[in-house]
């Protein structure tokens, strides 16, 4: 897609407490404050038809983003990761945050054809994805510790206890979210994904939500929104490894990756499993492989807003 004509390209590193951006028009450095009054002025001070490129972080690019994009001004989220290679593939010697806000106005002035404007997604995905990682925190939290002092007799009565309070946090979360998908009119989604061998509420939820943030025309455009798709290294007669770009939200795939280990003990898909791994490949390859089955089926449920019909086995 080309980009539209703009008067102005601006970089903009974000740190939790400051901005530095660099408008390649007039060549000019500025380090502001990272909140809303400071951005606001900023903004005020830039020509109407602007388009900036953000670098993403946690969540202290969110409110640069929203305010830009309310004041019509075209917005780019580029990743970290993306950034960090084109830093390498231009000969960039140095990383600042200077040098980095350069950086994001010559990547988004020479590849800004083939990019995408930010658009603010719809309240239920932020809500849900907030909701999630908060989740996996919480989990992650509990696992360490469990593993740490299970063994432990001395703390064996304070950490049952902690781990009561950890499922009734849990039970709330999802209770948040099933909530969130309900007023947002989505639990019929949800009933959709949920019906596929494997897929629980939480794996189903995180589907919707990834499904609510883009119309995506394929299922192909979904798989590589999720960051499963394959990036390919082949050269010549070389073929090299196949990865995944994992790029998006991380713990949509986690959850994946739990549903396709219970999906590879369902009648439905154990002869897939048993089959790909009866070939050689490596479990995790197979898993990997499961879940972008169970994604697909998802996407074209919800894309057709069609019911799951359980088939034979799957072998191939």
């Amino acid at each position: 897609m080309a980009m539209r004509v703009v008067a102005s390209i601006v970089g903009v590193d974000v740190a939790k407490l400051e901005l530095v951006t660099y408008r390649d028009d007039s060549e000019q450095l500025e380090t502001i404050a990272n909140d809303k009054l400071h951005i606001k002025k900023w903004l005020n001070t830039l020509p109407a038809q602007t388009a900036i490129a953000v670098e993403a972080t946690n969540i202290f690019h969110l409110d640069l983003v929203d305010l830009a994009y309310a004041g019509n001004f075209v917005v780019y989220v580029v990743d970290g990761y993306q950034l960090s290679n084109y830093r390498k593939g231009v000969g960039g010697r140095s990383k600042t945050d200077p040098s980095d806000a350069r950086l994001l106005a010559r990547f988004l002035r020479n590849e800004g054809d083939d990019l995408r404007p930010w658009a603010p997604p719809p309240a239920v995905y932020s809500t849900v994805q907030s909701l999630l990682r908060r989740r996996a925190v919480l989990i992650q939290g509990r696992t360490q510790l469990t593993q740490s002092w299970a063994n432990d007799k001395i703390l064996k009565a304070a950490l049952a206890s902690y781990v009561t309070s950890v499922e009734r946090l849990d039970l709330l979360i999802r209770k948040e979210i099933k909530v969130a998908l309900k007023e947002a009119g989505l639990l019929d989604q949800v009933a959709r994904c949920e019906a596929i061998e494997g897929i629980g509420f939480l794996s189903a939820a995180a589907l919707v939500m990834a499904f609510t943030r883009g119309d995506f025309q394929s299922g192909d455009g979904f798989i590589a929104f999720l960051g499963m798709d394959l990036r390919v290294s082949d050269s010549g007669q070389k073929t090299g490894q196949r990865r995944l770009t994992k790029r998006g939200c991380s713990e949509i795939r986690r959850l994946l990756h739990n549903a396709a280990m219970s999906a590879s003990r369902s009648a439905a898909w154990k002869g897939f499993y048993q089959y790909q791994r009866n070939r050689g490949k490596a479990t995790t390859q197979v898993l990997v492989m499961l879940a972008r089955k169970l994604a697909r089926v998802a996407f074209s449920l919800m894309k057709n807003k069609s019911e799951y019909q359980s088939k034979t086995p799957v072998l191939a």
